[in-house]
C-alpha cells in the first residue's frame, strides 16, 4: 500500500511502483475507462519554482481524469510574497484540495509539507534533492523501451550532484538486481556522499569517470542531465561547467543500437538537435509516459486509506546544510537518524 505522501519513491514498496506502471499502461490503452475517475476532486499545484512538464503533466493528469485543478506557478502571485509560512500555506491549500503536488526550492520542502497537511502531498521536486515522479516516469519509460528493470548498466551524466531526478533514479534502480552504474560527470558535479551510501549499501557497482565517449559503448540507458545554472552560487561558477558535456552524433556512433537515451528536460546544449531523429532519443516519448505515470499515481493515492500521521519530535539542533527547509522554516522540527556512525537530516539528508 502507498504511504499517504509520496516524499521520496523509496518510501514505496516495489510492488506498488509495478502497480502504478502497470495502471499507467492500462489509461494509456484505455483512457477513456478513467475520463471521470477522479470526478469532483481537486488537485492543487504549489510550484515554488518554474516548471513546464512536471507541473503542467500533474494538471493535465488531472482533468483527463475528470478533476479539477488550483494552485500558482510563481509564489510571488501568492500570500508567500508577503511572507506566510509553508505551514500556513499548506494548512489553508489542504482544506480546498484533495490531494497536492508541490515544487520547492529548498531540499525537504515536500516532507516539511506532509506535517501539516490533511491531504496527500507529492514531492514534485525538492530542491537538489529528490523527484520521485519523474523517476515513475522513468520507469514507466523503461517498462516500455527497455521490457525491464534489471540487468541494465545505466549512464548518468551532466550535474549529478544537484541533479534531482538523479538521485531519485539511482535510489529506485538500485532496488533490481543486476544493474551497475556509471556516473559521468565533472569532480565538481559529482553525486552527494548520500547517493554513494545507498549505492554501497546496496550492493551496487558503480564506478564514477569525465568522459562522455569513453562510456557511450557499455551504455544500456544514458541518462542525460542539464548543468542547472539556478544550482550555482555565481554565473562563473555554471560556466565553468556549462558545456562540458555534450551529446552528439559522433558519440552516439559509438553506443549499442539498442541504447536508450533519456533526459528529465528541459535541455540547453547538452543533447545536439542534430542527433533528435536518432531513434535511440526517447526523451519526448518519457514526457508522455509521465503523463501517465502521474494520472496512475493520483488514483492510487485518493484511494480511501486509513493513517495516523505521527508528529516528530524536535532533537533540538540545527540541520548544517544552508540550504535545507529546517533552516529557512524555522518552526519545523528538527529531526535526525543515525546511519553508519553519520547523523543524518531527516529532511535534507545531508
Amino acid at each position: 500500500m502507498l504511504p499517504r505522501h509520496l516524499i521520496d519513491l523509496a518510501d514505496a514498496s516495489v510492488e506498488d511502483w509495478n502497480e502504478i506502471t502497470r495502471l499507467a499502461g492500462e489509461i494509456k490503452k484505455h483512457p477513456s475507462y478513467y475520463s471521470s475517475a477522479c470526478h469532483g476532486r481537486i488537485l492543487a499545484t504549489l510550484f515554488y519554482e518554474p516548471s513546464t512538464r512536471t507541473q503542467m503533466s500533474f494538471q493535465t493528469a488531472m482533468l483527463k481524469l475528470g478533476g479539477s485543478v488550483i494552485g500558482f506557478d510563481d509564489p510571488a502571485n501568492s500570500s508567500v510574497s508577503k511572507g506566510e509560512s509553508l505551514k500556513d500555506t499548506i494548512r489553508v491549500v489542504s482544506g480546498y484540495a484533495d490531494i497536492i503536488a508541490m515544487r520547492h526550492p529548498a531540499p525537504g520542502a515536500a516532507k516539511a509539507a506532509s506535517l501539516y497537511s490533511r491531504v496527500p502531498i507529492v514531492n514534485a521536486g525538492d530542491g537538489g534533492h529528490l523527484h520521485p515522479t519523474q523517476t515513475l516516469a522513468d520507469l514507466v519509460t523503461l517498462r516500455n523501451e527497455k521490457g525491464r528493470y534489471d540487468h541494465l548498466t545505466i549512464g548518468l551524466c551532466g550535474d549529478l550532484h544537484n541533479g534531482r531526478t538523479v538521485h531519485s533514479l539511482i535510489k529506485a534502480m538500485s532496488r533490481f538486481e543486476g544493474n551497475r552504474f556509471v556516473l559521468i560527470s565533472t569532480p565538481n558535479l559529482r553525486v552527494p556522499p548520500y547517493i554513494l551510501r545507498i549505492l554501497e549499501q546496496s550492493g551496487c557497482p558503480y564506478q564514477e569517470v569525465d568522459s562522455l565517449a569513453e562510456a557511450m559503448a557499455e551504455l544500456d540507458v544514458l541518462y542525460m542531465t542539464r548543468i542547472q545554472q539556478e544550482r550555482f552560487a555565481s554565473e562563473e561558477e555554471y560556466l565553468a561547467q556549462k558545456g562540458v558535456y555534450v551529446l552528439d552524433k559522433e558519440k552516439m556512433a559509438l553506443a549499442k543500437d539498442d541504447l536508450i537515451v533519456l533526459h528529465p528536460l528541459p535541455r540547453v546544449d547538452e543533447i545536439a538537435v542534430e542527433v533528435d531523429d536518432d531513434p535511440r532519443m526517447k526523451f519526448f516519448e518519457q514526457t508522455e509516459y509521465g503523463l501517465y505515470a502521474r494520472m496512475a499515481l493520483i488514483l492510487k493515492m485518493l484511494e480511501d486509506k486509513k493513517y495516523v500521521d505521527p508528529q516528530p519530535q524536535d532533537q533540538g539542533h540545527c540541520c548544517e546544510n544552508p540550504r535545507c527547509i529546517t533552516r529557512r522554516e524555522v518552526y519545523i522540527p528538527r529531526v535526525f537518524r543515525m546511519e553508519n556512525d553519520h547523523e543524518i537530516c531527516d529532511y535534507c539528508e545531508e
